[in-house]
């Protein structure tokens, strides 16, 4: 993909106008080219480790470029392990001018995640590692932040690593049984090896779950849904803080589906408002009905409205029989009426009344729950259910299999999870996840 050979340099920072723009460079060439480009203010200061140095940038005949201050990484203390420089420069056509004057002096331009790639080829960090730094940067939620940063600081290197050890420990098992078989009960080992893949099994069902890797990446999904004229709009509205849905007396006056983000205890939410759900003659009504319906079934989380100062009619009676475990019941107008609706928060979208409640709710029914260990995204969860595959199969099978058929299943899932960590990975596969990086990184 890259030629690590070269020196490379990039804008580490959003392009456009700002405060401050930082340029990198890293190479075998970087401290040469540091010293061509950055004019220290002070006669004979010279770069050393982690410390910023003031002065210019300057071009090929010494005029200057900009006022900078500039710092060094020597090797490998650095973030790719190559010597590493960093000229922080005004935001703007700045920082253009300085790349420019970089690539001038030797430096070839930077692809997509070539920084962060050459972290990983130089061992700074794992595949996974590699991959939170992106989701890091991608980030939408407080929630996908913490994540991120937990896997990027510890994270699932740590529990896929021991995995992967524990597994070469069973191989190595399975090898010394059959060097020395008058010595070590086959029995005895094949009962030690199925104990011990059952539990790497729990280990790797835990931190491989793809409904948090949906949830950090691109939020959750909170439909609003009910029969026409219980408040949805204005829930809509109460939720959001802010006025996003037209609210009439009128029953049926939203037709469409209504969509907004908002931020429920740091994880993104898209929130949802719904036409009313009934039985209509209107062709245009019956339309919006249908899309509420869809949303409905594709949600993660279901707010079913019911109206507490009214009774039960057929069409909350249709929806409630659709109630599972995504669905929480909401009871409104409770600032007209108290009529008890078993198993319901009560709520005035009118007055925030309840509101915070109902909050905390669609928390608990959206939060995949923090663990330092959960994989990121969903080549690792992939990767680590094919692992999960063969561990299963050799556990079902082990009352009748050879030793050595166990260390095949024992050999792939090692393999397998090999590719979440950068052990066993493709040059293909490298690619595909470098290439979502920006410049810079």
């Amino acid at each position: 993909m890259f030629d690590d050979k070269d020196t490379i340099a990039a804008v580490a920072t959003s392009r456009g106008e700002g405060g401050i723009a930082i340029v990198r460079v890293s190479g075998d060439r970087a401290l040469e080219i540091m010293n061509a480009a950055f004019k220290p203010r002070v006669k004979g200061a010279a770069f050393s480790h982690g410390k910023m140095l003031y002065g210019s940038a300057v071009s090929k005949d010494g005029r200057e470029i900009d006022e900078v201050m500039a710092v060094c990484f020597f090797a490998p203390k650095s973030y790719t392990r190559e010597d590493v420089g960093e000229i922080h420069t005004h935001g703007g056509i700045s920082a253009q001018l300085v790349l420019e004057r970089l690539i001038d002096l030797g430096a070839r331009p930077a692809e997509r995640g070539e920084f962060t790639y050459r972290a990983f080829l130089n061992g700074r960090i794992s595949l996974d590692k590699a991959e939170a730094v992106m989701s890091l940067i991608s980030a939408k939620s407080r929630a996908a932040q913490r994540s991120s940063l937990r896997n990027l600081t510890s994270g699932s290197s740590s529990l896929i690593g021991r995995a992967r050890s524990r597994l070469m420990e069973l191989v190595t098992l399975i090898d010394a049984a059959a060097d020395f078989p008058e010595e070590i009960d086959e029995d005895v080992t094949r009962d030690r090896i199925v104990s011990e893949a059952k539990q790497i099994l729990a280990d790797i069902k835990r931190c491989a779950d793809p409904r948090y890797v949906k949830i950090m990446e691109k939020g959750a999904s909170v439909v609003i849904a009910g029969k026409p004229n219980v408040g949805k709009s204005s829930l809509m509205n109460a939720l959001l803080s802010f006025e996003r849905s037209i609210v009439t007396d009128i029953a049926g006056t939203t037709r469409d589906t209504i969509n907004e983000s908002a931020s429920i205890r740091g994880i993104s939410v898209t929130l949802t408002d719904t036409a009313g759900i009934r039985e209509t003659g209107d062709a245009i009504e019956k339309m919006g009905v249908t899309r509420a319906e869809k949303c409905v079934d594709e949600a993660d989380c279901v707010l079913l409205v019911l109206d507490s100062s009214g009774e039960i009619e057929k069409e909350d009676e249709k929806l409630l029989s659709k109630m599972d475990d995504r669905f929480i019941l909401v009871a409104n107008k409770d600032d007209i009426s108290k009529n008890e609706i078993e198993g319901a928060i009560r709520i005035s979208a009118l007055t925030g009344e309840g509101i915070s409640e109902l909050t905390d709710a669609i928390y608990r029914k959206i939060s995949p729950g923090e663990d330092d260990e959960k994989l990121l995204t969903l080549r690792q969860t992939e990767a680590a259910r094919r692992a999960q595959a063969c561990l299963e199969r050799m556990i079902a099978l082990s009352s009748e299999t050879e030793l050595d058929l166990m260390r095949e299943d024992l050999t792939d899932a090692l393999n397998i999870l090999g590719e979440i960590t950068g052990e066993n990975i493709t040059e293909q596969v490298i690619d595909g996840i470098f290439e979502r990086f920006c410049v810079g990184k």
